[in-house]
Parts: C-alpha cells; sequence; structure tokens
C-alpha cells in the first residue's frame, strides 16, 4: 500500500483526487477555472462534499465553459440553484459568472489564466517539505498576494485560505508530506 498524506485516506474519492489531481501542475484555463468555482463553493464545507457534487457542477455549467457561464443569465443561474445538486448558495452560484467574466478578462492581458496565475511564482511549482499533514498552513503571502490581486480583478470567493488551497489543487503549491508517496523532490 501506498503512503499518502492523511486526510486522502478518508475515502476512495478522496484518495482518486490526491493520487491523480491534487498538486499535479496545470496550465489549463478551463481545469484552472473548474477548480477556481469548485474551491469557492467548498468555502465554509468539506472537500469531499463538493467532490461529491463535481458532476452535478460539470453538468451544470457546460464542464466549465467559460463562455458559457459568462453569459449565463440571472434566470438560468437562479435555475442552477434550485434544479442542480450544486451547493445552494446564491452567491456562490452567481460567483461562477462574475468570475467567469473576470477570467476572460485576464486572458485578454496575459493569453491565458495559467500565464497569470503562475507568473506569481515564475512558472516553477513550489514543492514544499512538510513531515506531518498538520505543518501545512491554511493560508501564506503568496495566496494572500493573488487573492488581493484576484478579488482587484472582480473575482469572488477567492479568500487567501481558499486561494491557497486552489494554489495546491493546481498545482502551484506541492503540499504533499515527505513520506507521501507523491511528494517530490
Amino acid at each position: 500500500m501506498e503512503t499518502r498524506c492523511a486526510w486522502a485516506n478518508s475515502s476512495d474519492l478522496m484518495r482518486e483526487y490526491h493520487d491523480k489531481e491534487w498538486c499535479i501542475p496545470s496550465h489549463n484555463d478551463q481545469y484552472l477555472f473548474e477548480m477556481l468555482v469548485l474551491e469557492g463553493a467548498q468555502a465554509g464545507l468539506s472537500w469531499s462534499i463538493i467532490l461529491k457534487k463535481r458532476e452535478a457542477y460539470k453538468k451544470a455549467f457546460h464542464d466549465f465553459d467559460l463562455e458559457y457561464c459568462a453569459n449565463l443569465t440571472e434566470t438560468e443561474l437562479e435555475n442552477i440553484r434550485i434544479n442542480t445538486e450544486v451547493v445552494k448558495h446564491p452567491l456562490k452560484i452567481k460567483s461562477v459568472k462574475s468570475n467567469a467574466l473576470a477570467m476572460i478578462e485576464i486572458q485578454k492581458e496575459y493569453g491565458s489564466f495559467a500565464e497569470f496565475l503562475w507568473s506569481y511564482v515564475d512558472g516553477k511549482p513550489i514543492i514544499s517539505n512538510w513531515q506531518y499533514d498538520s505543518e501545512i498552513p491554511a493560508q501564506t503571502d503568496l495566496s494572500k498576494k493573488v487573492s488581493k490581486d484576484l478579488k482587484k480583478r472582480g473575482f469572488k470567493f477567492v479568500g487567501p485560505i481558499t486561494i491557497y488551497s486552489y494554489l495546491q489543487a493546481v498545482g502551484i503549491v506541492n503540499d504533499h508530506i515527505t513520506s507521501c508517496a507523491f511528494h517530490k523532490e
């Protein structure tokens, strides 16, 4: 049996996410948008709840198609809130549209959202060397800076704690503990 970060052992879904996605660098804007939506939806909830609802999110938001999400009407957003299995928080649902619009603006400016995001770390992931899950911080100076910049650009549900989780999710920060089989030097 492979050694994993302790949090990943809580369910098959968490193990699969840990092994196949968490901390793997992504430069795909659609995936970066998906994870931003899911991390924002997670605020105040457990990640396992969001993973269980992930397929509903993909269906509701047309596989996180930026243009589709940017053009959703108030009526369509309310319909998603009422008739799908996404987190029912109205502001979190509305943030999908506002975040899509903000991401499109960044794409116009930088060529891609990935280019913008990875510029914070000069294109190279931060590899942490934590021995225990308990050592991993909830936020860092980097997550505070990214959060502040995203908020200035109109993004919602992008506080520094959410953004730290996001940076881990998309591989900008690799926080696998040193004893985890997925830790990379």
